[in-house]
């Protein structure tokens, strides 16, 4: 079976990539390479290119011939989508848009796409299902939702199955030490206090410590990269074996602080670094946690890796080792 993987040299993609092939797929990436790494597709091959380009996009995907399309390109820095929002619209919406259409002409059957919980905003309760209210009060999360809306349009209209994945907070490393997550300047906060544990960062800001949380800070709910690969693959069968097209959370259902994460990291690296204090970021709800039943008891999904240490620990041995 074929499956196109935009997004593939990426952090989620690149392990999702190493996944499918492990299993047996015939794997494409396309990837554009603005975030990705062409070391990072370990197995099948990359097409550089971007889902703006039509005309490449098409030649691709009527070429390949995919019986799947798994969608995990896209620019997901929320400061930078409220700093340049017509870009997040431009690059995640239009370039869904474009990636729709090629399938359309490609005669591709499933889509898979990889989505955020950032569509939900501020919920109204925690943990979130997926019937909960989205409104969301950033650029990255409405040029998702606006995604999500033209995939389920899409799918009525020619027939096409999809799983649409609201994810949580994804962190962790490929157990292999392979591949894992790079960025010089990340604002993800496990990367972010690895690289201070590191010493490549000077300090560790917390950007808000008057939330409406037991210590004021942010509470997220963490899944392991690996858990979430599995996610998608298990949707991808569930529709492949006739059920119908559905969103998801994926997520375990529990939230950390975020000055629960920093001391976690601590005690993992064994390292006692420089934290400071700073003012909230645009765009950052006080508390996110999934409600993953639906995603459980549909499709039958059982996470493997639901621990915060071994999550820090994988992330944390690749970023050690890595040489780039």
């Amino acid at each position: 079976m074929k499956i196109l993987v935009t997004g593939g040299a990426g952090y989620i993609g690149s392990h999702m990539v190493k996944l499918l092939v492990e299993k047996g797929y015939d794997v494409l990436s396309f990837d554009n390479l603005s975030n990705g790494h062409e070391w990072a597709v370990v197995n099948g091959k990359l097409v550089v290119g971007d889902l703006l380009n039509y005309k490449l996009l098409e030649e691709v995907l009527l070429d390949y011939k995919p019986h799947a399309v798994m969608h995990f390109a896209a620019k997901v820095v929320v400061p930078e989508s409220v700093e340049k929002p017509l870009l997040y619209y431009e690059n995640n919406f239009y370039g869904t848009l474009n990636l729709l259409q090629v399938m359309k002409r490609a005669k591709v059957e499933y889509l898979i796409f990889s989505s955020t919980a950032a569509v939900y905003g501020i919920p109204e309760r925690v943990p979130v299902k997926e019937t909960d209210p989205t409104n969301p009060i950033n650029p990255y999360g409405w040029s998702k939702l606006f995604s999500e809306q033209a995939i389920r349009d899409f799918g009525k209209a020619e027939g096409v199955k999809y799983g649409i994945l609201r994810y949580f907070n994804v962190a962790g490393a490929d157990s292999e030490g392979k591949i894992g997550q790079v960025s010089k300047n990340p604002t993800h906060l496990i990367l972010r206090a690895l690289k201070v544990a590191k010493g490549e960062i000077p300090y560790l800001e917390v950007y808000g410590t008057d939330y409406p949380t037991p210590d004021g800070t942010c509470i997220r709910d963490y899944i392991h990269v690996m858990d979430l690969c599995q996610a998608h693959l298990d949707v991808l069968n569930y529709l492949m074996s006739g059920g119908e097209s559905e969103v998801f959370n994926v997520g375990y259902g529990k939230g950390y602080s975020v000055l629960e994460v920093i001391e976690t990291v601590k005690k993992v690296t064994g390292v006692n670094f420089k934290v400071v204090t700073a003012q909230r970021r645009a765009g950052d709800p006080p508390e996110i946690v999934a409600d993953p039943s639906k995603i459980k008891q549909v499709v039958g999904w059982k996470p493997a890796y639901n621990d915060l240490s071994y999550i820090i620990k994988t992330a944390w041995d690749w970023e050690r080792s890595k040489k780039l």
